[in-house]
């Protein structure tokens, strides 16, 4: 296993004489703040304690354990040294000898254990049982036997990507209830359990060193403790870029392989002509050179077909003519015969196998390939280098699509590295696959298509958000029509699908189009889908900004599933599943998502909606609900905007090219007095909104400085146009 352990000044620690610890001595036990943690000397059963209250609790039988994977042993703590508060260095032992160093340290929200065993072995954390816990990225939805975001009953000892359709994946597991968060930072194969006799993370062989965190407080605290984290042991969050949280197209669900200049400038003309707010665009295949197999993949780096594609820096100048930025496909798969290769194998940089570059059979291309070895700089250099030579007719960034490596033991961050550069070099980045960090500037669940279970797509959604990815793009909607089409006499199911996947599609941070709503012979289904787009483009500011508040305190922003947003709410608990389909979450401080969905699309004409304390409005009628209560059987017809508003009622929205603010006359649960912000397409420049109204029927807008503004009701809410910048004060 390759140590990401970041740099810490532990040298001396290592120095300090490790005392001899006697058998049933007192445990050990550290503090700080309101934070205790305590190890048991005979089974290093592990407590953690915040505010004197139980969060992560011990298990009885103990809580490190070294050696074999399938038969791991309970280690003893057989030695121990302090040195500053927060920090001690603990030697432990299992019965038959096995041995590690563990560097513990403790803060006021954050457990850290550092172990390093004597030899190569498998190494253990466990806890006691909790329940209900979340996260696990696509694991969540894989080899299990409902759709539920709850993870309880989960075990999975070879944990990895590539099982099942996990691409973004996470390890970080959160228990709200009891206000704590585990993870082992290990890329590798993991050991993962939340079930009702165990809380356990490992890696089945740690070499030289590996790190576990308890994370300890409310989700708002262990979130913002996850990204510091996340930031320091190099797994970085990075600021994503405005125009993907705008309204998208992509080739493949609208043309399948039958990509080419002519047929791509047609249907990106034909959805602008119909009014869709197109602000970017993905042709992820089909663009390389087809005479020759061994270019049959996108890394024929700035080689098009001259057929198909005559003129690529005039294709793309035209859709940037138009106000949309161009994406292409791009994978770190070389075919083996292909123009880069042998550059690749004679300066090493892929990956290898006994001191040759391995040879690999992936889903896609069918030919063999290299892997781009991600672990070492030169290669990522080299790789960034070749993406210069699309860059250069224009493109303005990638959909990164490496699938099907399923049988292959490879690292979680395999494309970490590369999506990291590009995006520090400003291009843009649908991120297909990741390990705990956010280096793209969308989360894309994998393919999910009109033929899968519907249930699927929200518990994949709100299991990435809880892991710390919650820059959910859920698909492009519909699926893939193009590689597979429904039934060319297009039946009433099918229309109904469009519809409701267009709608739960619009509230996440992106959308996008691909088979033409034009093709479904239905004017309903067209102003639906049409109107869900619309929706999404006029909430992009909005969404914008709650996904650089992410990159700023780590709170998932963009889809704060509700278990998170009221941790101390028992009725949000047990509804995120197929048998209740209580899919909701907030959207920033102000709005609530709760769209019909599920694979009960067809027939469902309502749901029950939770609405939890404080006074909620529906965003379209402007009536008001007074919660925590569930709206039985509450009517969302296609077309009807799944939305309340609460909270601080601020929201940010597009008009033409200014952005106005709209106040709902909503009260915050704690406060008369709000306040909220959004951003800029900058990401920088901030809006400030204050609000201080006991009288919505006489309301005055002023700036900081006094400057009278002037605003109207409109659609249920008081309404501005804003200078970015400005700070307003609404009275």
């Amino acid at each position: 296993m390759k140590s990401r352990i970041a740099p810490v000044a532990l040298t001396l620690l290592f120095a300090l004489p490790l005392a001899t610890v006697a058998a049933g001595a007192e445990p050990v036990v550290l503090t700080a703040g309101d934070a205790r943690l305590t190890i048991a000397r005979d089974n290093t059963a592990i407590a953690l304690q915040l505010h004197g209250a139980a969060t992560a609790a011990a298990h009885q039988q103990g809580g490190l354990l070294l050696g074999d994977p399938e038969s791991p042993e309970v280690a003893r703590v057989v030695g121990e040294s302090f040195s500053a508060q927060g920090h001690m260095v603990l030697e432990v032992r299992t019965a038959s000898g096995k041995s590690a160093r563990v560097t513990v340290t403790l803060s006021p929200n954050q457990a850290d254990f550092v172990v390093r065993p004597t030899e190569p072995q498998a190494v253990l954390l466990r806890l006691a049982a909790a329940s209900p816990g979340y996260g696990l990225g696509d694991h969540a939805i894989t080899a299990r036997q409902s759709f539920d975001t709850d993870i309880t009953g989960y075990r999975n000892d070879r944990f990895l990507s590539g099982q099942g359709s996990t691409r973004m994946v996470s390890n970080f597991a959160i228990y709200p209830k009891q206000n704590f968060a585990l993870l082992i930072w290990e890329p590798g194969v993991k050991i993962v359990r939340s079930t009702d006799s165990e809380c356990t993370q490992g890696a089945r062989r740690v070499e030289s060193e590996v790190r576990f965190t308890i994370f300890a407080g409310a989700p708002r605290e262990i979130y913002r403790q996850f990204l510091q984290s996340r930031n320091q042991y190099g797994y970085p969050v990075l600021k994503p870029k405005y125009e993907y949280f705008g309204v998208g197209w992509e080739a493949f669900g609208a043309l399948a392989w039958d990509t080419n200049q002519k047929t791509v400038k047609e249907n990106v003309d034909h959805y602008l002509a119909e009014g869709y707010p197109l602000a970017w665009m993905v042709v992820g295949s089909g663009f390389w050179p087809h005479a020759e197999e061994r270019l049959h993949e996108t890394t024929s780096f700035g080689m098009y077909d001259k057929e198909l594609y005559p003129d690529p820096a005039g294709f793309i100048a035209y859709f940037h003519s138009r106000g949309l930025k161009y994406f292409q496909g791009l994978r770190t798969t070389f075919i083996t015969d292909g123009p880069f290769s042998a550059e690749g194998v004679a300066k090493r940089y892929f990956v290898e196998e006994d001191g040759h570059a391995k040879v690999f059979t992936f889903g896609w291309p069918k030919s063999p390939i290299y892997f781009l070895d991600w672990t070492k700089p030169q290669a990522v250099a080299w790789f960034a280098d070749l993406v210069r030579k699309w860059t250069g007719f224009g493109v303005d960034g990638f959909k990164e699509d490496v699938y099907g490596f399923g049988k292959y033991t490879l690292g979680d961050d395999k494309l970490d590295p590369l999506d990291a550069v590009m995006m520090r070099e400003g291009l843009y980045v649908m991120g297909r696959n990741a390990y705990l960090g956010s280096v793209a500037d969308l989360h894309r669940i994998n393919d999910f298509n009109y033929d899968q279970n519907q249930d699927r797509g929200p518990v994949n959604s709100l299991a990435l958000a809880y892991s710390g990815l919650p820059l959910v793009y859920p698909d492009i909607v519909g699926g893939t029509f193009g590689e597979k089409h429904f039934d060319l006499k297009v039946t009433p199911r099918m229309r109904t699908y469009m519809m409701r996947n267009a709608q739960w599609a619009s509230l996440h941070s992106s959308m996008s189009m691909g088979q033409g709503p034009w093709t479904f012979g239905d004017p309903q289904v067209e102003k639906v889908m049409l109107d869900a787009a619309v929706l999404h483009d006029r909430l992009q500011p909005y969404l914008y900004t709650q996904a650089v508040r992410f990159t700023l305190d780590g709170y998932p922003w963009p889809m704060a599933p509700l278990p998170l947003a009221f941790p101390d709410d028992p009725q949000v608990y047990g509804r995120e599943n197929a048998t209740v389909r209580g899919y909701e979450w907030m959207i920033g401080d102000a709005l609530l998502a709760a769209p019909l969905y599920g694979n009960d699309y067809e027939t469902a004409a309502a749901r029950d909606i939770y609405l939890p304390r404080g006074e909620w409005m529906d965003y379209d009628s402007g009536k008001r609900y007074q919660g925590p209560q569930i709206l039985r059987a509450f009517a969302l017809p296609p077309g009807k905007t799944p939305l309340f508003v609460g909270g601080t009622g601020i929201v940010a929205e597009k008009r033409g090219a200014g952005v106005v603010a709209r106040i709902y006359p909503v009260h915050s649960p704690l406060s008369s007095k709000v306040e909220s912000f959004f951003l800029a397409a900058d990401g920088v420049t901030r809006t400030t909104i204050r609000v201080n109204v006991s009288d919505w029927q006489h309301v005055t807008l002023s700036t900081a400085g006094g400057r009278a503004v002037t605003g109207s009701w409109q659609r249920n809410a008081f309404e501005f146009m804003t200078v970015p910048g400005e700070i307003y004060e609404l009275r």
